[in-house]
């Protein structure tokens, strides 16, 4: 009953879709042809009778009417509520569908996991896909017009081959109020394990595999048997009927051509056959004819499902696949591509400008010259030359401003140092980046010792540090008393007394957390003794707190 076009549109040409409407099997005339009729000749009935049974004063009643109907009938939201109905409708279609009870997965497990090749493996093998037919035949006789036409009683069922007598006994036993579509599918699953139990599948995981597949069949025909009670609410149905047909019925009248001479807003022409209200009839009519014919579609219509011809293919091709094809293989042989690593089979005439090359990405099409192919070298020494120059310049204005106050640390030692810089395993100090140091930034730190100078002579600080030599040739980790904490206080020492005041002055901006409790008893340390000890200490340290820690604390107590 299914009407099949697909060859027809296959190939999207001039009039590919022009010719499906000259179908008449599910067409749209076959479905609407009988109201059509209707509402024509009721249009012509009311135009002929305003025009010759109606006096004056009737027609003057008529027209005004006319136009009443013709200025509200378009607040009726039929387009709206059609539209949502008929997509509701057409996904509720294909979804049943979708639930159609298809035994092919089934029968290829049954046939690959029941042994045997005797009668009883035969037996067990037929028994157990005649049992999923009959369930699926008991839920589309219970859902379909025509299967239930076609077996409308058990007894049918049991001359048709679907059961035996012995099981029709056993069915009847079952005296419940309900329907009994799913008692096949419990003998399916206890025969199934019985044959595990005797050895007919080797391993408990094929059996479950096959009782998987058994209930995937058995929610597929309960999916079916609750679209068939849970129908379309009938408010919705009503309310899409009573809309469509309410505003055709004011076409009826809104939609009559009035006496020209009247000279009615809209009414300067007198044609016959109103073209455009026919179509919209065609159109809205046809709409709700769609849904009338896919609501339910296990009918008799042209488009509903070929239900009969499901139960005749399940019932043929599952108990072909599991009787006589159960274990005949055809012998294995090499293919004729067996030594071809890139088999390409032939094509024919009409096929062959069908033939296309593999696609790699729509990538592949760019082409580059060879100037724009060539790898760039890295830029990482100039960005580092930038960053050195940018780190010197921001150190200088943060110590041009003594509003800037940057967070304090809370380490036990605070190694001052301006700039990333390494110890060497002698003891001499290294500048990572003074190997690339041009003589441009020689220069300009000349003047800004100077004017680091005068900055530190200005700051708090200054009064607090007595005593430094000025010139000092090596750094110095210099230990504290034996009453402080285990940490290093390291100094850093250049060529100038200006340079170290400079380098004085950022206590407060650089420091950088050590904690050497654990570096001083490391055997192999490289760090080294200090040579000289100068006569008065760099940090005059109160005697009541001997841990530099606090002094530096108290430094930037000062300082802020």
């Amino acid at each position: 009953m299914t009407v099949t076009y697909s060859s027809q549109v296959a190939n999207a040409r001039l009039g590919s879709f022009s010719r499906l409407l000259l179908c008449w099997r599910g067409s749209i005339y076959k479905l609407l042809y009988g109201e059509f009729l209707i509402f024509l000749l009721s249009y012509y009935a009311i135009r002929c009778l305003y025009r010759m049974a109606l006096t004056e004063e009737q027609q003057v009643m008529f027209e005004k009417l006319t136009l009443y109907c013709d200025s509200y009938i378009q607040l009726i939201p039929i387009s709206f509520v059609l539209g949502f109905y008929v997509t509701l409708v057409v996904t509720r279609w294909w979804n049943q569908y979708e639930n159609l009870p298809w035994p092919d997965r089934l029968m290829n497990l049954v046939s690959g996991f029941v042994e045997g090749k005797d009668e009883q493996g035969r037996l067990l093998r037929r028994t157990l896909m005649r049992y999923a037919n009959l369930g699926s035949v008991l839920i589309l006789r219970s859902v379909s017009a025509a299967v239930y036409k076609r077996f409308p009683s058990s007894q049918h069922l049991v001359k048709a081959g679907f059961m035996t007598p012995a099981e029709h006994k056993h069915l009847e036993k079952l005296s419940l109020p309900h329907n009994t579509f799913w008692v096949p599918w419990v003998w399916f699953a206890n025969l199934s394990v019985k044959a595990w139990i005797r050895g007919r599948i080797r391993d408990p995981v094929l059996l479950q595999s096959l009782l998987t597949e058994m209930n995937t069949l058995r929610t597929q025909c309960g999916q079916l048997y609750a679209y068939d009670w849970i129908s379309v609410p009938l408010v919705y149905t009503q309310v899409v009927t009573v809309a469509v047909y309410s505003f055709f019925l004011a076409c009826l009248i809104g939609r009559q051509f009035l006496n020209p001479a009247k000279a009615y807003p809209g009414h300067e022409l007198d044609l016959v056959v109103p073209i455009f209200t026919f179509l919209q009839f065609f159109f809205y009519a046809g709409w709700l004819k769609v849904a009338e014919q896919l609501i339910n579609p296990f009918g008799e219509d042209d488009d509903d499902f070929e239900t009969n011809w499901i139960v005749d293919r399940s019932l043929q091709v599952s108990l072909l696949a599991v009787d006589e094809m159960h274990q005949d293989l055809p012998p294995m042989e090499q293919d004729m591509y067996w030594n071809d690593p890139e088999p390409h089979p032939p094509y024919t005439a009409a096929s062959a400008q069908s033939r296309r090359p593999s696609f790699f990405g729509s990538t592949f099409n760019i082409s580059l010259h060879k100037e724009e192919m060539k790898f760039q070298p890295h830029q990482e020494e100039e960005e580092e030359e930038e960053g050195a120059h940018n780190g010197i310049i921001g150190r200088f204005l943060g110590l041009q401003s003594h509003d800037h106050q940057p967070p304090r640390t809370s380490s036990k030692t605070k190694l001052l140092l301006p700039k990333k810089e390494v110890l060497l395993p002698e003891g001499q100090p290294e500048n990572l980046r003074g190997a690339r140091k041009s003589s441009r930034d020689q220069d300009d730190s000349k003047a800004w010792r100077l004017k680091g100078e005068e900055a530190f002579k200005s700051a708090a600080l200054y009064g607090r540090v007595s005593g430094a030599d000025s010139t000092v040739k090596d750094w110095s980790l210099q230990p504290v008393t034996p009453g402080t904490r285990k940490s290093f206080d390291s100094l850093p020492v250049f060529a100038g007394a200006s340079m170290e005041c400079l380098e004085l002055c950022h206590i407060k901006r650089k420091t950088v957390e050590f904690n050497l409790t654990d570096v001083l008893g490391a055997p192999g340390s490289h760090l080294r003794e200090p040579h000289t000890q100068s006569t008065s200490s760099i940090h005059t340290t109160p005697k009541d707190h001997l841990d530099p820690y606090w002094a530096l604390e108290n430094r930037e107590d000062a300082h802020s």
